[in-house]
């Protein structure tokens, strides 16, 4: 009797205290973790879709070069799930996922481009003037 006794006391490991300590140490860095991987995500989007919304500018104003005096055609694009490209005839200016692009042709050599993102609210505006209104709020 005795001998199983001192083998019980002999024995290593970790007690229940010890466990619950780590177990709560991880609940706490987790709640500050996750709220923050939330944000980064979200600014992740902006990113992108202002990126997309410069690449299409970029491909308004090789078009706006080769023909100065007409009115750019009015075209959009969606990433979807997969992304896309704008094609004709801005060429292949990429479009991200879940991000979507409108390019409307105003006038001879001028065009609004709105970029807007599934996970955001609001719209990224470039006009023709090299101008924007940064409307995306990162919620």
């Amino acid at each position: 009797m005795l001998k199983k006794l001192n083998r019980k006391k002999n024995q290593k490991g970790f007690t229940l205290v010890e466990l619950l300590i780590v177990i709560a140490i991880i609940g706490i860095l987790a709640a500050i973790a996750i709220p923050q991987f939330s944000t980064y995500r979200a600014k992740a989007f902006v990113a992108a879709t202002k990126s997309d919304a410069k690449n299409a500018y970029t491909a308004l104003q090789a078009y706006v070069s080769e023909y100065p005096s007409a009115t750019p055609p009015t075209v959009s694009a969606s990433g979807g799930t997969t992304g896309a490209t704008l094609g004709v005839p801005y060429g292949a200016a990429r479009v991200s996922k879940d991000v979507t692009i409108a390019i409307a042709g105003t006038a001879a050599g001028t065009a609004t481009i709105t970029a807007s993102h599934g996970g955001l609210s609001g719209t990224f505006v470039y006009n023709a003037d090299g101008t924007y209104t940064d409307g995306l709020v990162v919620p």
